[in-house]
């Protein structure tokens, strides 16, 4: 894998690991290896675009790396008959890369990074983390009655 691709293997991996702005986006999950999961975040898509493009020539043998691999040497393997091929090949779209490789853990947005309205994987923590009008937003809305629609969109659940 490309330098310019894992690093946003890792700055996801921080996001799900850390962010404490992720809450209206936990769901209950009854899995071997945990017990909740998020569901259809509402990632900026300049941030998805750039994972795309950053990863495109970089190489996987699978579209869904949440479950399907081979752990029987301990490590997770390539399931057997799969091919290794570019990632543009398993994902020919950033929202195909951003929305199935965790099984809809993402959502592109509609919405761009700087408004409010979608949650960045990157950004200066010196300038304040953006996330927070993001969390704060989307709990306000649920809590007056809207349902999340993972574009960012809104419904009134009626």
């Amino acid at each position: 894998m490309e330098p310019a691709c894992k690093r946003h293997f890792i700055q996801d991996n921080c996001l799900y690991e850390c962010s404490p702005n992720l809450g209206p986006w936990i769901r209950q999950v009854n899995q071997s290896w945990r017990k909740e999961r998020i569901l259809n975040v509402p990632l900026c898509k300049e941030d998805c675009e750039r994972w795309w493009e950053d990863c495109r020539t970089s190489y996987t043998c699978k579209s869904n790396w949440q479950k399907g691999w081979n752990w029987t040497s301990g490590i997770n393997q390539c399931p057997t008959g799969t091919t290794c091929r570019t990632f543009e090949s398993y994902f020919p779209t950033p929202a195909a890369l951003c929305e199935d490789l965790w099984s809809h853990s993402y959502k592109v947005s509609n919405y761009s990074r700087g408004s409010g309205r979608c949650i960045q994987l990157w950004f200066d923590s010196a300038q304040g983390n953006p996330n927070e009008e993001v969390v704060k937003f989307y709990a306000a809305a649920m809590g007056a009655g809207a349902t999340l629609h993972g574009t960012g969109a809104l419904g009134t659940g009626s």
